[in-house]
């Protein structure tokens, strides 16, 4: 039985069109919560909604964005108002194209910037009144295991995690005494379409798809590629009341791949 934590609660989840971000919105929402989605496509975010079970409370809802930048965010974040406070936050964005960093023209680290800490600082400054209000909020960014230990071939990739694991911590501390956490979640190897993407990156170089992913599953302990659902499962949990003592924390979700603590 799956505990009902999230009556009565309203979660905004980011890219919740597929992969990862629709994995917290099904936690989420079997948890109790009314969640409004949001990602780039109409269609397929219609299609997300329709396979959440329905919330104790209030509806679900999708609402159309592209996170590239703060504008953006900050329309979504009022859009997502409009129904009543958002309790929890799921910053949640697809990763920066792989490639060495040095390689890299500063174009793509501005981007990245934008859409990964510019665009949740717009939406946390929005939806962070309401959580004082109601002395409840959850924030929680779907990160990377690179802020443990960088992942080759990932430049502008490990540089902005890095930049939002330093912001998160510092806002952590900043909105605790108002019973709001913030914490990052850093999937591992994930079956999504963004570790296909990273497999056949790699396998360009020369190696088989094959080789490449045997490389991948001999280089993680529980000798497997996760699921998305165990990506939402550690989020639901840390957006749960049981969670209100966890704050500022980096949580692999990773099979045991990350070498550092």
């Amino acid at each position: 039985m799956i505990e009902p934590w999230l009556e009565g609660r309203r979660a905004l989840v980011c890219g919740a069109s597929q992969g990862l971000g629709l994995a917290c919105a099904v936690a989420l929402a079997r948890r109790g919560a009314a969640v409004v989605l949001a990602a780039r496509s109409g269609p397929a975010l219609a299609d997300a909604v329709a396979r959440l079970p329905p919330p104790s409370a209030g509806a679900h809802a999708a609402v159309v964005a592209d996170l590239s930048g703060p504008d953006a965010a900050d329309a979504l974040a009022q859009a997502a108002l409009r129904d009543g406070p958002v309790h929890v936050l799921i910053n949640n964005n697809g990763g920066p194209a792989p490639g060495a960093a040095l390689a890299a023209d500063p174009a793509a680290y501005a981007a990245a910037f934008a859409a990964h800490l510019l665009s949740a600082q717009a939406l946390v400054q929005r939806l962070a009144p309401g959580m004082r209000r109601e002395r409840f909020g959850r924030i929680v960014n779907i990160t990377s295991t690179s802020l443990k230990a960088p992942i080759p071939g990932l430049g502008v990739s490990n540089a902005v995690r890095g930049a939002v694991a330093q912001w998160a911590k510092t806002l952590a501390a900043e909105l605790a005494p108002d019973g709001v956490t913030v914490n990052n979640v850093l999937p591992g190897f994930i079956a999504t379409a963004r570790l296909r993407a990273l497999i056949g990156s790699r396998a360009a170089g020369g190696e088989t798809v094959d080789q490449v992913e045997r490389e991948m599953l001999a280089s993680i302990p529980a000798g497997r590629f996760g699921d998305p659902a165990e990506i939402g499962s550690a989020v639901a949990f840390l957006c749960s009341p049981l969670a209100g003592y966890i704050t500022g924390v980096n949580l692999p979700v990773d099979g045991g791949r990350t070498p550092g603590l």
